[in-house]
C-alpha cells in the first residue's frame, strides 16, 4: 500500500503504556479464562462477555469466582495514567503510524460517502492496548483480535494481532491489515446508522441458530462496508498497489468460520457461524471493492 506521508487520525487513543488489569497470578489453572480464545470463536464477542459476566456472578454469589476463572485471580485495576512511557521497537512504532494513517483514509471515506447522503460521519476512536483493555463492552483480551464496541463507539486493536494474521493464519501484507482496520470501521458504520441496534434487537427474540444467522448477515456487512472503502482509496487516492487485493482476500478467507473451526476443532458447525465461510466473507468483501457502493452491501436482503 501506498501510505506513507498520508495525513494521520487524530483519532488514536494509545493505552498500551496503561497496566494491563491482571487476571490471574501464576498458578494458571484450568479455569474458564484459559478457553476464552475457542469460546470467542463459537460464541463471538458478545456472547462471550454475556457467558464470562453470567459465570463472574455466580462466581460472586457463591464464593468460587477465584477458583472458577483459574486460580489466584488479582483484582488490580488498570492503569489510568495517560503519560506512561511505551516502549516499542521500531517496527512497531511504523505499525502505529500506518494504522492511524488507515484510520484517517477511512474517516475521508466515510465522511465523504455520509455527506453525499446529506448526513454527518461521527468519527470512531481507535484504541491501541496490550494483552487486555477496558471497553464499554466489558473487558477485552488480545486472543480475542480486534473488535469494536458500539457503547463507546472506539475500535480496540492490540498489534500482536498483526503478526498473528501473518504467522498463524498465513495471511501477510500491510492490506491485510488494512482490511482488519476498515472491517471494524464497517460496524461503526452499523451503529451509526442504526443497523446495530436492530440486529441487537431481533436477535433477543430469536434462537441461537437464527441469532447467529443474523451476526453472520452484520459481519458480512461489515466486510462489504471494507471493500467500500477500499475502493475509495484506490480510486479517489492510489493507495493500493499490486498485490493488495489479493492480500486482503487471503485474509477475508483465513478468518472465516469454516476455516478457523477446521483448525481448532477438526471439523465445521455451520449452525454455530457468527462471522460467515470464508467464501462468504470474499464474496461480501470483492462487492464492496468492485462497487464501491454502500447499497450493495445489503448482506440482510440475501
Amino acid at each position: 500500500m501506498e501510505w506513507r506521508g498520508r495525513r494521520k487520525s487524530n483519532n488514536i487513543d494509545d493505552r498500551r503504556g496503561s497496566r494491563p488489569l491482571s487476571f490471574g497470578g501464576s498458578g494458571g489453572g484450568g479455569g474458564l479464562l484459559r478457553f476464552i480464545p475457542v469460546i470467542y470463536r463459537v460464541l463471538g464477542f458478545k456472547g462471550t462477555a454475556i457467558l464470562v459476566a453470567c459465570v463472574g456472578a455466580y462466581g460472586l454469589f457463591s464464593g468460587n469466582l477465584d477458583s472458577m476463572l483459574g486460580g489466584g485471580m488479582q483484582t488490580s485495576q488498570s492503569s489510568s495514567l495517560p503519560n506512561q512511557p511505551v516502549q516499542q521497537s521500531a517496527q512497531e512504532k511504523e505499525q502505529v503510524d500506518f494504522v492511524s494513517v488507515v484510520l484517517a483514509d477511512t474517516e475521508q471515506t466515510w465522511t465523504e460517502i455520509f455527506k453525499q447522503q446529506g448526513q454527518v460521519y461521527k468519527e470512531p476512536r481507535l484504541v491501541l492496548f496490550r494483552n487486555s483493555v477496558q471497553s464499554a463492552c466489558g473487558m477485552g483480551q488480545s486472543a480475542m483480535g480486534p473488535f469494536y464496541c458500539p457503547g463507546d463507539q472506539q475500535v480496540y486493536i492490540d498489534l500482536s494481532f498483526f503478526d498473528q494474521l501473518k504467522n498463524r493464519f498465513k495471511a501477510p501484507g500491510d492490506f491485510a491489515q488494512a482490511y482488519v482496520i476498515a472491517h471494524e470501521v464497517g460496524h461503526h458504520i452499523q451503529t451509526l446508522t442504526g443497523t446495530s441496534r436492530k440486529v441487537h434487537a431481533a436477535r433477543s427474540k430469536l434462537s441461537k441458530v437464527e441469532g447467529n444467522k443474523l451476526s453472520v448477515k452484520q459481519e458480512l456487512q461489515a466486510d462489504c462496508y471494507a471493500g467500500v472503502w477500499a475502493y475509495h482509496a484506490n480510486t479517489h487516492r492510489n493507495m493500493l498497489e499490486n498485490g493488495d487485493i489479493e492480500e486482503g482476500l487471503r485474509a477475508a478467507t483465513a478468518i472465516g468460520d469454516d476455516t478457523l473451526q477446521k483448525q481448532s476443532q477438526g471439523h465445521v458447525s455451520p449452525d454455530s457461524f457468527t462471522h460467515g465461510s470464508s467464501a462468504q466473507r470474499v464474496k461480501w468483501f470483492k462487492i464492496g471493492i468492485e462497487y464501491g457502493d454502500v447499497s450493495r452491501c445489503d448482506t440482510f436482503a440475501q
